[in-house]
């Protein structure tokens, strides 16, 4: 049997190498399901301590992406100040900016540090990200092209 070792380093490698993931050269906002991190709510992190689907009715466009919030109060929260509620990288994976890479990101894979929004592929991925912390936030802050505010 396969010790937790050997997957969490195949994880990341898979990770890694993975064809779709390409290298990061834009710093552009991850978007799916319509909406800028899929439409998660990123105040709710930081209010509400985990992810909260946001909604249309309660969105707001910045940098270029569609934001949904689970309510007007933190869709107001955050145009008063984006930056610090946005997530790290425009929502990629922190762990694959740390490697130079861009990735997706699961809604429940985030970690809140020193007041910032980090998010990543998987709860594996964010075990290894967790690993180092601040060496993977320098690494990704070299790697990122630009930082998110205008």
């Amino acid at each position: 049997m396969p010790s937790r070792r050997f997957f969490m380093i195949s994880t990341a490698a898979a990770l890694l190498l993975a064809p779709r993931f390409a290298k990061a050269s834009e710093p552009d906002i991850l978007s799916y399901d319509g909406a800028a991190i899929g439409g998660y709510d990123p105040v709710a992190y930081f209010s509400e301590g985990e992810p909260v689907k946001g909604k249309a009715a309660h969105a707001v466009t910045w940098q270029g992406a569609e934001w949904h919030f689970a309510t007007a109060a933190n869709r107001e929260t955050f145009e008063a100040n984006p930056e610090a509620y946005a997530p790290q990288y425009g929502g990629y994976c922190a762990y694959a900016a740390s490697k130079g890479a861009v990735a997706p990101t699961a809604p429940d894979a985030w970690t809140v540090h020193y007041g910032k929004l980090y998010l990543n592929f998987s709860q594996t991925v964010r075990g290894i990200w967790s690993e180092d912390i601040h060496g993977n936030i320098a690494k990704a802050d070299a790697n990122w092209p630009a930082p998110l505010s205008k």
